[in-house]
Parts: structure tokens; C-alpha cells; sequence
């Protein structure tokens, strides 16, 4: 036998009364990725049934949302009109009495018999039974079958799923899908049927206990119209509920072992109240309970409580940034007895084209949301100053300065050690002999290789930047005017730079008793000074700010410089730079 998907029309005349015109081209695409087949048809009228005066179905073939405009939300919102508020006075004229009663009766029925009733274990498992059929019949057919298309169903599923979720009582498969597709279209605004926003009670119950305020937003279903087995449920949805809500489970403990009485209350009426709160769970207990580890734009949570109350429609996170996949859960562990069912489903080949979305597109909802969630942990923190708001301090000063405070300078920046002195766990003798000194090699494995908390907790006693970033001889013999206090604000010594006061070469090179037997450390960048100067002492860059080592070259023009200012421009930057400078040193002295 083949099967059909849920969407798919007979092909038989005289059994649906529909005839195909022409293959859809989503037909062409690979099965593997197809949306459930909806072929185009047209209605005809068999002779059978115009002798009859029987009218076949004529369904909607074109889709009611196809003409809304871009600003369909706001402008639907802002412009409709509402219904004034309930109160006590006109609450009586507001009752939904349909649904009023069959949420009143039920639970009043079932409390009845719970009390009036003597317990039978085999009932009492039969209910339990008869509860997960129904309520699969709402997970695995209206939610994810009809309403989100997440795969398709042979016709005896479908007529299988279609008796068992009427048994819910929850209305139609036409209607309940509407709802829920508006629901998912609309989240938590005005047009939302059983929006969050508007309480617990309101999205568990209260949306059809009452009329609603304004219309909820538009939703198509035309594809459910082509579905004869939606057609077929939606036609004889009150003879449906009433045999496979009251009278079958009756049936099944009366005949089975004489609890006539028990089949009615418990595996009816109770067995009732609890899958109709079970599906509620969905709009109220999901929007409220739970993490967000998807998207936090929306109510929608993911617990492992609702989880349980809902038959595995308990991640609903996951649900509203995935909603055609067929699974509710993800993961091995997580509870989803509906997804369990469809997948058996498909082994037993009366399901098909289980739609799974990439993993790779739902790690990165993940990612993201780790990523925000870090972030806001992030800005509870008190970070070091960043280098834009330090101090610029020569190295004479900087050894002034130290000779009244504990200030040692490390890749670039200079510390004040003093309130730390006595707790450094390697000795306070070992803080005092690098005060005023630079000991960036001690500090990154020279001594000790020290850990991501000591460069952390370092880095919260910046008081300024090393006027290039370590002790130079050309910058040592600058006028004072170009160095600032550790307490005054941040100067820029690129000003001051003048060309024709350049230092020759020997002004460039490091005083050698200020290196060790490594070598000799490389010059500090030509122009501005930076904060922290590349190095072979420099092992790693602290982990709580990265800095980009950047050389800067003053912008030169063809014809600026001549003569002996030429020359000596040529013979700094050939050997700081090199490269594109050469080409415009040659430039400027042709």
C-alpha cells in the first residue's frame, strides 16, 4: 500500500471529487528536503453525486494570507477596533459557553466519580493508556503534522491520529491549527490568540473562557483544506468527540473487565481533564518555566517539567526557532515521547520525510545565546582601565615616581604593587627588587611563568603607559614637557615629534646595559610611542586585554624633505620600518 502526505489530495474522482491539473515544482526537489506534497486541484462533480444533490467539497486553493500588506502587524494592531473591558457587569454577555462548560462539566464530572466510583487497577491503567493515544493525537498529529507539516503520514496514521485527537476534545484539526500557526506568527503581541504577555491563567484557559478583546491575526490553512482526512474529522467532529471522548473508553473497560462505571469517570472524564490541561501547559507553563537557550527575544522556555506535563512539548524554545522539525527535544536524554512515536512511526514506513533542522544552524542559536549570556556575566565585572585612559609617563619620571610608591612596569604599562607588596605569594623581597625597573621578562617565565589570575589581578594596577613601551635612550633625553604625571591626563607625544630635530643613529639604539645575555631588545617604533612593544620577552599577551602592537609611520609626501633632513629620515625609518617607506624616501629625494 502507498501512502499518502497529509497535504496530499486523492487522486480518485470518485472519491474526493478533486483532479489534479498539473504536478507542483516543489515535486522536482529531493524528497529529503520537500515541504509535504500540496499538488494544485481543481473541485469536479462526479454524476454520482450531482444525481444525488450532493455538493462535493470545494476547497480553498488560493492562500488567505497572500494579500496582507509589509506593515500587516503594526497597522492591524493600531487600527482595529476592540471590544471594551470585561468586568463584572458584562462579564455574563463575554462567556464562551461552549468551552465554558466543557472546562467546568469535565472536571466537575471527574471529581464525582473519583469520589462516587470504586478504584480498579485495570482501569486505572487503561486511563493512563487512553491518555497518552489522545494525547498523542494532539502532539503527533494536530501540532506537528497538521499544524507545522514536520512530516508526512500514510492515510492510516493519519485517520489513526485524526479518531485520537478528536478523542482530546480540543476542536478540529482545521481549527486548532489556525490557532496554533497564528500563535507562532504572531508570539506574544496583540494578534497572538493566548498570548503571554496578557497572565498565566489568560494563555492556560482564560483565552476561551472569554471573546477575545480584537481579532487574532490572520493565518492560512488553505493546505488543510485539500487534506481529506482534515475535511472528513472536521465534518464529523461532534459524533467523534463524543464516542472517542466518553462512550469508546466506556466501551473498552466495560466489555474488557465489567467497570462500566470507572470506564466513564476515570478513563473519560478524568483521563479528559488531564490531557486538556496537558496541551494547555503548552501556551502557559512553557512561555513561563524554563531556560532560553535558543533566542530570548520571545516567552517560549524549555524545561524538563513541562516536558513531562505535555508528552515532550516541553522545549518549546527549541520549538519557536524550529518549528518544522520533528523533534521537540534534541538531545538523547531530553523526554519526547511524541518524537519517539514518529520516529517508530517512519520505521514501520507509515511516516515519511522527517524534517530535522541542521545542526549547524542550531548550534549557532546556541552560540549566540552563551555568547549574550557571557556578555551580560562580562559587564558585572570590574575590568582594568583600557590604555586609551592612562597616562602617557617617560622613563625618568616613571623612576622619580617609583622611588615613593611601589611602581614596577611590565609589558608597556606601569603598576602601583603597593597594596599587594605583603601578599605576593612568591615573597614581597621579589616586588621590591623590580621596583622602578622593568621586568617584563621576570614576570612572563624569567622567574616564574605566571598564571591567567596573576595577569588578571596585574592588570588591575595599571597607573600608566611606558613612554615606548621600555626604558630607551633617544626618549630618555627628550624635554620633560613631553612626559605626563601618573595623576595627569593622557598626552600625545606625536605632536612634538619634529623632523628636523631627529636623533642620529646612534640615538636609535639601546643603552646595552640595559640588556641581558638574550640579546639586544629591538628599537621602539618610529613616530608616536606605543604602550606595548613586541618583544622576545614578551611570551603571551595578558588574557584580560589583548593589545594590537601597531607600528605608525608619519605620512610623507614627495618634496617635503631635503638635504640632510632626507638623509636622516632615510637612515630611521630603513631601520624601523622599511618597505613602502623606502619607496617614499626615494620618492622625496628624487
Amino acid at each position: 500500500m502507498s501512502y499518502s502526505s497529509p497535504m496530499t489530495p486523492p487522486t480518485s474522482d470518485d472519491e474526493s471529487g478533486l483532479t489534479r491539473r498539473r504536478p507542483n515544482p516543489v515535486d522536482q526537489l529531493d524528497p529529503a528536503y520537500s515541504p509535504p506534497h500540496t499538488p494544485e486541484a481543481i473541485p469536479s462533480k462526479s454524476r454520482s453525486e450531482t444525481q444525488n444533490g450532493v455538493h462535493p467539497i470545494k476547497p480553498t486553493m488560493q492562500a488567505s494570507d497572500r494579500h496582507i500588506p509589509d506593515n500587516y502587524v503594526t497597522h492591524t494592531i493600531s487600527t482595529q477596533k476592540y471590544l471594551p473591558p470585561i468586568t463584572w457587569k458584562n462579564l455574563i454577555y463575554n462567556i464562551q459557553w461552549i468551552s465554558f462548560l466543557a472546562l467546568t462539566v469535565t472536571p466537575s464530572l471527574a471529581i464525582y466519580g473519583i469520589c462516587s466510583t470504586d478504584w480498579n487497577t485495570k482501569t486505572a491503567i487503561w486511563s493512563v493508556v487512553y491518555y497518552f493515544i489522545t494525547g498523542l493525537g494532539i502532539t503527533a498529529g494536530y501540532h506537528r503534522l497538521w499544524a507545522h507539516r514536520a512530516y508526512n503520514a500514510g492515510l492510516p496514521l493519519q485517520y489513526l491520529l485524526a479518531v485520537a485527537g478528536a478523542g482530546a476534545v480540543e476542536g478540529s484539526i482545521k481549527w486548532w491549527s489556525r490557532g496554533h500557526r497564528a500563535h507562532h506568527r504572531y508570539t506574544d503581541t496583540e494578534l497572538d490568540p493566548y498570548s503571554a504577555h496578557k497572565g498565566f491563567f489568560y494563555s492556560h484557559v482564560g483565552w476561551m473562557l472569554v471573546k477575545p478583546r480584537g481579532k487574532i491575526g490572520v493565518a492560512d490553512v488553505s493546505d488543510l483544506s485539500r487534506n481529506k482526512v482534515v475535511r472528513w474529522q472536521h465534518k464529523n467532529y461532534i459524533p467523534l468527540i463524543l464516542f472517542m471522548g466518553f462512550i469508546f473508553p466506556t466501551l473498552v473497560a466495560g466489555l474488557g473487565w465489567g467497570d462500566w462505571r470507572g470506564g466513564f469517570f476515570f478513563a473519560g472524564a478524568a483521563r479528559l481533564c488531564f490531557v486538556h490541561h496537558s496541551t494547555f501547559c503548552v501556551n502557559s507553563l512553557a512561555h513561563w518555566l524554563g531556560e532560553q537557550p535558543f533566542d530570548n527575544k520571545h516567552t517560549p522556555r524549555d524545561h524538563m517539567i513541562t516536558a513531562f506535563c505535555t508528552i515532550g512539548e516541553g522545549y518549546h524554545n527549541f520549538h519557536h526557532q524550529f518549528p518544522m522539525d520533528f523533534r521537540n527535544a534534541i538531545k538523547w536524554f531530553q523526554y519526547d515521547p511524541t518524537k519517539w512515536f514518529i520516529w517508530t512511526a517512519s520505521q514501520l514506513g507509515m511516516a515519511t520525510h522527517l524534517k530535522r533542522f541542521p545542526d549547524n544552524e542550531v548550534k549557532k542559536g546556541q552560540y549566540t545565546m552563551k555568547l549574550q549570556l557571557l556578555k551580560e556575566q562580562a559587564d558585572e565585572l570590574k575590568w582594568p582601565k583600557s590604555s586609551n585612559d592612562l597616562p602617557v609617563i617617560s622613563w625618568d619620571d616613571f623612576k622619580a615616581e617609583a622611588k615613593e610608591r611601589s611602581l614596577v612596569a611590565i609589558h608597556g604599562f606601569i603598576h602601583d604593587c603597593s597594596s599587594f607588596n605583603e601578599d605576593h605569594p612568591g615573597g614581597a623581597h621579589l616586588i621590591k627588587r623590580a621596583i622602578g625597573t622593568d621586568a617584563t621578562t621576570a614576570f612572563f617565565g624569567g622567574v616564574y611563568d605566571h598564571s591567567n589570575a596573576a595577569h588578571n589581578l596585574l592588570a588591575m594596577m595599571r597607573v600608566g603607559i611606558l613612554d615606548g613601551g621600555m626604558e630607551v635612550e633617544h626618549l630618555k633625553k627628550r624635554p620633560a614637557s613631553t612626559s605626563s604625571s601618573l595623576t595627569a591626563s593622557p598626552v600625545s607625544s606625536a605632536a612634538s615629534d619634529d623632523i628636523q630635530s631627529l636623533p642620529d643613529d646612534e640615538d636609535f639604539r639601546l643603552d646595552q646595559t640595559q640588556l641581558n645575555s638574550q640579546g639586544p631588545k629591538p628599537k621602539a617604533p618610529f613616530g608616536q610611542p606605543q604602550a606595548v612593544v613586541a618583544d622576545r620577552w614578551t611570551l603571551s599577551v595578558p588574557p584580560s586585554e589583548k593589545l594590537r602592537i601597531v607600528q605608525t609611520v608619519p605620512e610623507m609626501r614627495p618634496g617635503l624633505f631635503t638635504g640632510k633632513s632626507a638623509g636622516r629620515l632615510e637612515r630611521a625609518t630603513k631601520a624601523d620600518v622599511g618597505g613602502e617607506v623606502d619607496e617614499l624616501i626615494g620618492e622625496a629625494e628624487a
